[in-house]
């Protein structure tokens, strides 16, 4: 089942909190199925990534993955072991459509988390990789590209955002 993607309705949505829900592993590979169907339906033509919140999942969980011949990476409940040096790109998302700026983020990092049967797993990823791993959770952590931005970017991007939402086209 295709979920539907939210755009954000304000600029710091809440934090996702780890779920105390307690779904059966037949509930878990239904969400992730879903998640993936909805993830490659999804608006974009590159590398992707799709975290839980912009979804409606009850679980912290995050899917990276591009073109179906690429390594799908599914991770429950996802976290940091380790972020090093620091990468400049521009960055854009789904859930602030039509807007792009360039993000400081890490060159390399570590995460652990589960798999989609229940077994620990750690992932590192360099370059693009790990710029989506922190992109993707930081959706988890209630945090936009945006705030990442600092002076006259962001707030240019603010203010545009302020002034489709007082016009109704937000």
């Amino acid at each position: 089942m295709i979920r539907p993607i939210s755009q954000v309705r304000r600029l710091h949505p809440p934090r996702c909190p780890r779920s105390r829900w307690r779904p059966s592993p037949a509930d878990v590979e239904r969400l992730v199925d879903d998640m993936i169907e909805t993830m490659y339906a999804a608006p974009w033509r590159r590398p992707g990534g799709d975290a839980g919140r912009r979804a409606a999942a009850h679980l912290r969980r995050r899917h990276l993955g591009g073109t179906r011949s690429v390594r799908l990476i599914v991770m429950i409940n996802p976290e940091f072991v380790e972020r090093d040096g620091v990468q400049l790109e521009e960055e854009g998302c789904l859930s602030v459509p039509g807007f792009n700026a360039t993000v400081v983020r890490p060159t390399r990092v570590v995460v652990k988390g589960l798999d989609r049967h229940g077994s620990e797993q750690q992932v590192e990823g360099t370059g693009l990789l790990a710029r989506a791993f922190q992109h993707e959770m930081d959706h988890l952590e209630g945090t936009l590209f945006v705030d990442r931005l600092r002076g006259i970017k962001r707030d240019v991007i603010v203010r545009r955002i302020r002034k489709l939402t007082r016009a109704g086209k937000w």
